[in-house]
């Protein structure tokens, strides 16, 4: 789409309630006094133009004898109506309408004398709204030539917007086409997102097009793919989702806060892309949208588009680029999903956490002594905790557990030379780790040593593993994101009964059966009887008894069956 030289609709509408600005060009001292006095107290032209409260005020009318002064007005001053006499001091003819037509859209109307008539017609034909004679001319036929020739124009322009918002729709539409051909046709996710920029800039339509996704652990949304007019943009500006920060108030932000897809109209004047309008106006960018790409709960990341138009994402076009969006986001997920079913990797995010067991943290530290928690299993009302400790005594252990708040009690289960495993009670923990299972993830496992106690939090692929941080840190104060990684579960010994356990069981029965196995019920000599089990898990033996008996023919089902 080209670019308008004059004010848009809106901004002319905007504008209704002002004073109507005329601007007379005209280097005949006495043509001009004659048409200001015409135009002097002619309250009927605005009250034509304008019902506003305004209407009925005379037009206020600006006068430049040369045409490079009347150039400079027209750039520099709002215009509603120009006056134009051909022939000027510094250009002749009808190169002087063509000059003025070149600069402007503000609607022209030109001035000619009796044997110029033909001029004046071929003057419409290049673009002049109407022509008048100066001897011919009289206050009602300049009054109602002006009405004409401004209501001529906003038709124009207002024709003009809707053939471009139905071709910028149809371009959208086929752009929308091509997408989803490539979300069929695509393996990667890069690749998907790679090959949405390329086609948005494929053609002339828009100038810059990027995808970004907010970094984990942190406020900064970090690019992933992009095509286009760029020369380093992306690396001169940074974009956050903080609200509080600037840079997370422009588009991109506030799409990815409120999941809405955010129309820039104009880069030189719209406050909310104010700490970007340098690098933005070096590149040519006039307007963009940001497109959030959400699908349920799971937020993507944004997609940005850049025109060097003013207003290109007006009308129907932002509800197509919502839709976009959409496809993405379902294409994305779509990919992820496939790709979790063929491969066993999970994502990991690990955690530090500074006030939680400090009297274990201190121990660590002063014995060099190594805590490790492997298996969590939530009761009723209680959290229980089993795992190993190494180098340090069992009194040492269980003394400072007694002064740990959030532990009502521990048992020591086996014991070897330097090495012993316990079980904790800790009911205090519970909120933390329910939010977590909520959202689709577990903690994998704990670790107290050197003075630190880290966590780490397992989630299938595909799961926002930023919403899953934010839920983990609203739960306390002094949790600390410190990773992500990607890990195969063949690497961490899985075998094909975890979907046994993940899937046939209850959460009851699943309970039952881990807090058994690592409570050393199956142990020879048992480190835990039937009663002590159901007593952690606070339910009765027979229903303890009932659970496992149910949990183990499940599992070996798994084993013999077919």
């Amino acid at each position: 789409m080209s670019e308008p030289n004059t004010q848009t609709i809106e901004e002319a509408n905007a504008r209704s309630d002002e004073t109507l600005h005329i601007l007379l060009i005209e280097d005949n001292p006495g043509d001009a006094r004659l048409i200001e006095e015409m135009l002097h107290g002619a309250e009927e032209l605005t009250r034509r133009i304008s019902r506003t409260e305004t209407a009925g005020q005379t037009p206020e009318i600006t006068r430049e004898m040369r045409l490079e002064e009347g150039l400079e007005t027209i750039s520099s001053e709002h215009i509603d109506v120009i006056l134009l006499d051909l022939n000027l001091p510094d250009s002749e003819g009808l190169s002087t309408l063509e000059t003025v037509h070149e600069t402007s859209e503000t609607p022209i109307v030109v001035l000619t004398g009796l044997r110029d008539q033909q001029v004046g017609v071929k003057a419409i034909q290049r673009g002049a709204q109407d022509f008048l004679v100066k001897d011919e001319v009289t206050s009602e036929l300049l009054v109602r030539t002006i009405h004409h020739a401004i209501e001529r124009a906003r038709q124009q322009r207002e024709r003009q917007q809707q053939r471009e918002q139905l071709e910028a729709l149809n371009r959208l539409n086929r752009i929308g086409h091509d997408i989803t051909h490539a979300v069929i046709t695509t393996e990667t996710r890069a690749e998907l997102e790679q090959q949405v920029c390329d086609r948005l800039t494929g053609s002339d339509a828009y100038r810059f097009a990027w995808i970004g996704e907010v970094n984990p652990g942190s406020d900064r949304v970090i690019p992933k793919a992009a095509a286009g007019v760029e020369e380093g943009y992306l690396d001169e500006i940074e974009v956050t989702v903080d609200e509080d920060e600037k840079s997370g108030q422009g588009p991109a932000g506030t799409a990815i806060r409120t999941g809405q897809v955010q129309v820039m109209n104009d880069a030189r004047t719209d406050p909310q892309f104010e700490p970007w309008r340098e690098q933005a106006h070096a590149r040519g960018y006039r307007s963009s949208a940001a497109i959030p790409i959400i699908h349920e709960d799971l937020v993507y990341g944004v997609l940005g588009v850049y025109s060097s138009s003013p207003r290109a994402f007006e009308g129907p076009e932002t509800a197509v680029l919502a839709r976009t969006g959409d496809v993405i986001a379902h294409a994305i997920t779509a990919i992820e999903r496939r790709d979790a079913l063929v491969s066993d990797a999970v994502i990991e995010l690990e955690f530090r956490v500074e006030e939680l067991a400090e009297p274990l943290i201190e121990l660590s530290a002063a014995e060099a002594c190594t805590i490790t928690i492997e298996q969590l299993v939530s009761g009723d009302e209680t959290l229980l905790a089993y795992g190993s400790a190494r180098d340090v005594s069992q009194d040492a252990f269980v003394e400072a557990v007694d002064r740990t708040d959030g532990i009502s009690d521990v048992r020591v289960l086996s014991a070897k030379r330097d090495e012993f495993e316990f079980e904790l009670v800790a009911p205090t923990a519970v909120s933390l780790f329910e939010t977590i299972a909520t959202h689709g993830g577990r903690v994998a496992s704990a670790t107290i040593d050197d003075g630190e106690y880290r966590f780490v939090v397992e989630l299938p692929r595909g799961r926002d593993t930023r919403q899953m941080i934010e839920l983990i840190r609203a739960q306390r104060d002094d949790i600390t994101y410190l990773a992500q990684r990607t890990v195969e579960r063949s690497e961490r010994g899985e075998t094909g009964v975890t979907s046994v356990l993940e899937d046939e069981l209850t959460e009851k029965q699943r309970a039952a059966l881990e807090t058994a196995y690592f409570g050393g019920y199956f142990d020879w000599p048992r480190e835990s009887t039937g009663e002590e089990i159901a007593d952690r898990l606070g339910i009765a033996p027979a229903t303890f008894n009932q659970h496992l008996r149910t949990a183990e023919r499940k599992f070996f089902e798994s084993v013999f069956g077919e």
